[in-house]
């Protein structure tokens, strides 16, 4: 399967490590910065990979059947519609869009050219987050009453600064948007999908040098008559500590820890008869970082989508469903009220006009 990355950036090595570890045939690498893709083919000893800095020569040189977008989040539905419209399918990484219009617009492009897209949420695959999954859609937790998502990460000037996109509205947005929409993704996946009304505060405490938020703090009501809780903050002193999601029913409580949801913390549901040790040592995993081993899983999901005509696991309608809640909290954080589902129209941008 021919692939192609755009985008050559701090998530790059999980895309093009991921193509490797699936034997796909990795035809080119595209950045505006040449000596960026240039670096990742070496670093990978891609000895005959393409280098380009404009991905629609890429495109009709390479004619690849797989693209991952990686580029600034700004830029991911234009870059993703002319994938699509050139007749690729799609990895897209997070967030889909920065407005909701856009991330229309790309799901929109998929259903015309009916290629595969998937959106790259890739924690959904972490193995105690399955776990979780699985209980839920069995039942075994019962009704559900609250889950909590907690982030608690650390981003400086070097992040910051290296490149200047980050932190913008135009071009990325803040803690939320960029770190915690993994996060957020797991915690309405989990609580039944659809959130009815958002109260929010977002603030900058710790970063003058961006315009968006480093913390934000939510309650959602979820139409299931369950609540959910937000707490996302880039401050957290002096590192990364953990990204927790906290589901509780009336037959369980399970958390989810370590730095990427990637650890059992507390399971207890209704009728299990393992034991915590013998399910952590089944699904607890050690990623080297909090971008966690869910790329390669998701890899191979959508290769498997492409050549069976499937819907991925994660598609673009679910890269929808995040970005919205995203928006709806920035909405709520900037006007000080409730934002009611569903959100309509809005974007990063429509934050500096309701301050």
């Amino acid at each position: 399967m021919k692939y192609a990355l755009i985008g050559c950036g701090r998530i790059a090595p999980n895309h093009i490590g991921s193509a490797i570890d699936h034997n796909l045939d990795i035809q080119a690498v595209c950045d505006i910065k040449r000596e960026k893709a240039e670096a990742l083919a070496a670093r990978f000893q891609l000895k005959d990979v393409k280098i380009y800095t404009d991905y629609h020569v890429m495109l009709d040189e390479v004619e690849p059947e797989l693209v991952a977008v990686a580029t600034e989040s700004g830029y991911h539905p234009q870059v993703a519609i002319d994938c699509i419209r050139h007749g690729c399918n799609v990895i897209i990484e997070k967030p889909l869009a920065l407005s909701m219009a856009d991330a229309r617009r790309v799901i929109a492009a998929r259903d015309e050219m009916g290629v595969v897209a998937c959106i790259n949420q890739q924690n959904r695959f972490n193995a105690p987050i399955q776990l979780l999954r699985r209980d839920i859609d069995a039942g075994r937790m019962g009704r559900l009453f609250h889950g909590t998502l907690q982030m608690h990460w650390n981003r400086g000037p070097d992040y910051y600064n290296k490149p200047s996109w980050r932190g913008t509205y135009e071009l990325d947005g803040g803690a939320l948007m960029n770190q915690c929409i993994h996060g957020i993704d797991l915690l309405r996946w989990m609580m039944g999908g659809d959130p009815v009304e958002v109260t929010a505060i977002t603030d900058n405490l710790n970063h003058p040098y961006i315009e968006a938020e480093d913390i934000g703090l939510a309650l959602f009501k979820f139409r299931n008559g369950s609540y959910g809780v937000l707490e996302g903050t880039v401050n957290t002193y002096p590192q990364n500590l953990d990204e927790t999601l906290s589901v509780y029913g009336e037959k369980g409580s399970v958390r989810i820890g370590g730095i990427a949801t990637n650890k059992l913390v507390e399971y207890h549901v209704e009728g299990e008869t393992r034991s915590f040790e013998e399910l952590s040592a089944e699904v607890n995993t050690e990623p080297k970082n909090v971008y966690g081993f869910g790329h390669s899983f998701l890899y191979a999901d959508v290769i498997d989508a492409i050549r069976n005509h499937r819907q991925p696991y994660v598609p673009l309608e679910e890269g929808l469903k995040a970005l919205e809640m995203v928006l709806a909290v920035y909405k709520s954080g900037a006007t000080g009220k409730p934002v009611q589902f569903p959100l309509g129209d809005y974007s990063t941008l429509d934050v500096l006009k309701e301050k």
